[in-house]
Formats: C-alpha cells, structure tokens, sequence
C-alpha cells in the first residue's frame, strides 16, 4: 500500500484514544512498558506533558477516519535530551555553536526507560512491513514540516532495524548490562558458574548485610498497598534528592501502575528492627519470562545494602520464577562484578540537515569502533568461568 491510503494522524495524548485500540495493535510478546496502561500513567500522571520537555505527539494510521488504528509510533516532541539513556548533548551544542536549534526534536521512545522493543506498531492482520516503511516516512515528513532538527528510535526491536537503515536512519550502538539464567537451581549454583575472585565477593557483600540482621519481604504488585507504594515512593525519591536532582516519576503513576497492571510488578523491601529501610522495584514480563530493574531507594545507609536489594534479591526471585533475564537498568560496569554480561542494542537516528548528517555519520562510526573495542575489552574481564555453561 502506498502512503495516500492511510489516515495519518497526531494524537496529543493517549487519552483520545481507548486502551483496546493501542492494545489491540501492540504485539503480544511485547514488554509491558509498551502497554496503554504504562504510557497513558506517565501522561495523566503528569511525568510527561506540559512543563516537561515530553510532549506527546504520537503518530497513528487509520485505513479511514472512523475506522480502528491500524499501526502506530509512540513518539514525544522533546525539548531536551533528559530520560533518554542515549546522550546527544554534544550533537545539541554543535548545533548550537553553528546558531541552529536542535530542540525541539522528535523522539519515538518509551520516556525514562532504555529497554529494547517494538516501536513500529502494526496490526497482526496488515502488511506489516509496508506500513512500518510508512511510520518512518511519515516520520521523517514531520520533521521536516514543523521544522524540527532531527528523529530519534530509543531500542528498537532488532527486526525494525533493516528497515530503519533503508529509510536513512544512522544507527548507535549502547552497552547495557543483563543477567541471564541458566537453569539454575538456586542462588549457590549461579554463584558456582563464577571466577573464584568474584564468588568471593559476592559472599562478602551479603555477609555484610546479613550481619545487620537485615530482612528482606518480597511483594508481589496484586498483594500491595497504597503503604507499601508510599514507602517505595520515599525511598526512590532520596534516591534522585542523595544525587542533588529530581524524580522523573511521580507518586500517583506508580500506584496507578498498581491498580492497572499488578502482575507486572514485584517489590521487594528491605527491614531492619521492624523498620522498613529499602526497597527496589521489578517490572516483570512473565510471557517473554523477563524482569526489569528499574527503581530502588533507601532510608538508611547500610553498606551493600543496594547491591543486596536490587541485585542479589533480585537475581533469587528470578531463578525461583524461572524468569530467564533480568536487565538491571543502563550502564553500569561494577554489575559485571555481579554476574550480569555486556550487551550491545541500538538506536536509530535521521539527522534533516545534510551537512550534519554527514557529520554524525562519521562521528557514529568512530563511535561504533569504540564501543565494540570496549566490549571486547570487557569480554577479557568475564565475571564467567568460561563462555559456555553447562549444568
């Protein structure tokens, strides 16, 4: 089909469509953070709109005016390069010094969260790939027509990727740190696949903890309560105020998140003496048998403690649940330390000015050569006693 066949629309925000139609149109394997009920919260909850440099404009396709969506991009008009995970200041300030603006630009993503997945939406019933080419044409018009600098994909599915270099797109790369599970039976049988070096600290960093006396209740998010939320919210929030800045997410989308999507949530919350301390917070998608390591916070400074709750916890619920990886969020070498192995995804980008589009390009090939070096790098410090586990 060409592009004159679709109904080509921008919606403001989720809230002008229903959760069936954005639902109905997202794969079924896809994670949670692609749900209606995830992206609709960041925007009634207030974490994206007006005064946030987020504001949505998602790209949908009709067959009519009337009829039911047929794909869509969940895309945001970005004022700054803040939640992203992928670092484009200093493309900003190339800009900037040659008297052009780079923001706004356009940004297809899931706000705050650098988790791989679909981000060309199609209907199961379509010609899925004619209408993913028709999403990145009409992406790269709007650019163009409001005058914006540029189009960024944040961690696309890898079947997206070859249509995204046919359309132009410049990919990224970024390293991220996940853990995989290989069918262990429990905490000691993962710890006996390490080097002899890391084992040993891994036990010392629990003993550390385990000598505070320090107790640890695991919520799962259909038995929690507005309490429970509270404190999560306490100390996710000192988390960002030990770091001098500000939460991205606000109290009411996590408890909204609670009442919507239950069964992809996990607490997990630390005590000492009877008092609550910690705590850290799963996604968890129990259909691809992922979990996510978004959130974590404390009240109280105890040595370890992060790496305990966050980390080692974490790592015990996902093998009682059979949950075969669990990302732990961006970046972060020490989290080799702690069994979790580099991993290389991508983003894509569409630069509308000829010559800074060349420029990025050589720049992203230099980075690309980089970033694989680094990663052989980090493959030499393996936390794994050999590449290949066997059990």
């Amino acid at each position: 089909m060409s592009q004159e066949q679709y109904q080509l629309e921008i919606i403001e925000g989720l809230a002008n469509i229903t959760a069936r139609e954005w639902n109905d149109i997202v794969p079924a394997d896809a994670n949670p953070f692609l749900s209606y009920e995830f992206l609709s919260a960041l925007e009634y909850c207030g974490c994206v709109g007006e005064g946030t440099g987020w504001q949505p404009a998602h790209l949908v396709l009709r067959k009519t005016d009337r009829s039911p969506l047929i794909a869509a991009m969940p895309l945001y008009l970005k004022q700054h390069s803040y939640g992203e995970f992928v670092f484009d200041w200093s493309w900003a300030q190339a800009y900037e010094q040659h008297g052009i603006l780079y923001y706004p630009k356009a940004l297809c993503a899931i706000p705050f969260t650098p988790v791989q997945g679909p981000r060309l939406l199609c209907a199961s019933n379509e010609d899925s790939e004619g209408i993913r080419a028709t999403l990145l044409s009409s992406l790269k018009s709007l650019v163009i027509q409001n005058e914006l600098s540029s189009a960024h994909i944040l961690f696309p599915d890898s079947s997206e990727i070859k249509g995204m270099l046919e359309q132009g797109f410049m990919l990224r790369d970024s390293v991220q740190f996940h853990w995989e599970n290989h069918q262990y039976k429990d905490f000691d049988q993962f710890l006996a696949v390490l080097t002899m070096k890391r084992r040993k600290n891994i036990r010392r960093e629990r003993a550390i903890v385990a000598a505070e006396s320090i107790n640890f209740t695991h919520i799962p998010g259909s038995d929690t309560s507005k309490t429970d939320w509270e404190f999560f919210y306490r100390c996710y929030e000192n988390t960002y105020v030990e770091h001098h800045s500000s939460p991205y997410l606000t109290k009411s989308f996590f408890i909204s998140l609670a009442d919507t999507m239950p069964n992809n949530l996990h607490l997990i919350v630390a005590s000492k003496d009877g008092e609550r301390i910690a705590c850290s917070l799963l996604i968890v998608d129990k259909t691809n048998a992922k979990a996510y390591g978004r959130y974590w916070g404390s009240i109280k400074y105890v040595d370890c403690l992060h790496f305990e709750t966050a980390y080692y916890q974490a790592i015990e619920y996902c093998i009682r649940e059979n949950i075969q990886v669990f990302e732990g969020g961006a970046q972060g070498e020490h989290k080799m330390a702690r069994g979790f192995m580099p991993t290389t995804i991508h983003s894509a980008h569409w630069i509308a000015n000829p010559q800074f589009s060349e420029a990025i390009k050589l720049f992203l090939r230099r980075e690309h050569a980089g970033i694989a070096a680094y990663v052989d790098e980090l493959s030499e410090h393996s936390p794994l006693k050999s590449s290949t586990l066997t059990l």
